[in-house]
């Protein structure tokens, strides 16, 4: 199917089946740009129970005839592109290390989702039974999101909840370390939701909660700020890309789960702290306007066609 759909464009635009996508721009000779969110080669590893560290130690692990296999198909993978587009330059930085020429690699941050017309933020915690100091997760329950460190934080602060939006692999261990910290009437687990369910819960949180112990550029972080709602993250990754720390929500160390929740209890015990922090989160958001992610991505489409003797015009 790929490689009939490369017959007619003038560039393959390929989000994922890299392999796949980079033969079918082979064949027939058409320019392949990729986006690039991740290391797929770690992905893979972790998905197979190669490797259980962070992508940045995996960068460093040669021992492993596997992992180096995984490597090698990887190099083979992006060698094709004319252009790789990278949403941080936090995964760009690793992502040259693999020996990607530097002009290929260029860095787009995700865009700002359009949030609409929001209602204010009392109605909606009144429309959602929201009352206490109240933190909301949105994202994949996968190890990288470290969602039982966020439920260790909420521990030291009392009467306050965590709403996790999303669902994957990691639900039962969440579960159960909800029932070791004995937390059940305080966090809870909605599942996925829809897309206006989501915005509303982002808009009535107290902050939006990431402590992950390693990310790329985080969308929900993104989502969040277009909402007016800071947020509370652990540095890592691209996060800092994000997240500036005093303007539009506060970081902390990754897996510190003192400072998690030192955090946690700032942002819901300091009125003008919170107040100052919603200013900051819809003015930075302003910087992952969708208009301007298109248009740089157009940018590199375009480039890439050109280079194929296609005209732009």
């Amino acid at each position: 199917m790929i490689a009939g759909a490369a017959r007619w464009p003038d560039v393959v635009y390929s989000n994922g089946l890299f392999y796949k996508s980079a033969v079918a721009a082979a064949m027939h000779g058409v320019p392949l740009v990729v986006k690039l969110t991740t290391d797929p080669a770690y992905e893979r590893a972790r998905s197979l129970g190669l490797f259980g560290g962070d992508v940045e130690a995996f960068q460093h692990d040669g021992r492993s005839p596997a992992i180096g296999y995984l490597k090698a198909i990887r190099r083979t993978m992006l060698s094709r592109p004319v252009a790789i587009v990278i949403p941080s330059r936090y995964l760009a930085r690793i992502a040259r290390g693999w020996g990607l020429p530097a002009e290929r690699v260029i860095v787009v941050a995700n865009p700002a989702p359009p949030v609409g017309r929001l209602a204010p933020r009392e109605d909606a915690r009144r429309r959602l039974g929201v009352g206490g100091p109240t933190f909301v997760f949105v994202g994949r329950l996968v190890p990288a999101k470290n969602l039982p460190l966020a439920i260790s934080a909420l521990r030291h602060i009392p009467a306050a909840r965590l709403v996790i939006i999303g669902d994957g692999p990691e639900r039962r261990p969440v579960e159960r370390r909800i029932a070791e910290e004995g937390l059940a009437d305080r966090v809870t687990l909605m599942g996925a939701l829809g897309r206006s369910e989501v915005l509303e819960w982002l808009r009535a949180a107290d902050a939006a909660l990431l402590s992950s112990s390693w990310e790329n550029l985080p969308h929900a972080a993104v989502e969040a700020l277009a909402t007016g709602t800071p947020v509370v993250a652990t540095s890592v990754g691209g996060v800092p890309e994000v997240v500036e720390s005093g303007v539009n929500g506060l970081l902390v160390a990754s897996g510190d789960e003192h400072a998690l929740a030192g955090a946690m209890r700032a942002i819901t015990s300091d009125v003008d702290l919170s107040a100052r922090l919603r200013e900051g989160a819809l003015a930075t958001a302003k910087r992952f306007d969708a208009e301007h992610a298109y248009a740089a991505i157009e940018r590199v489409l375009l480039t890439a066609a050109g280079a194929n003797g296609v005209s732009g015009a």
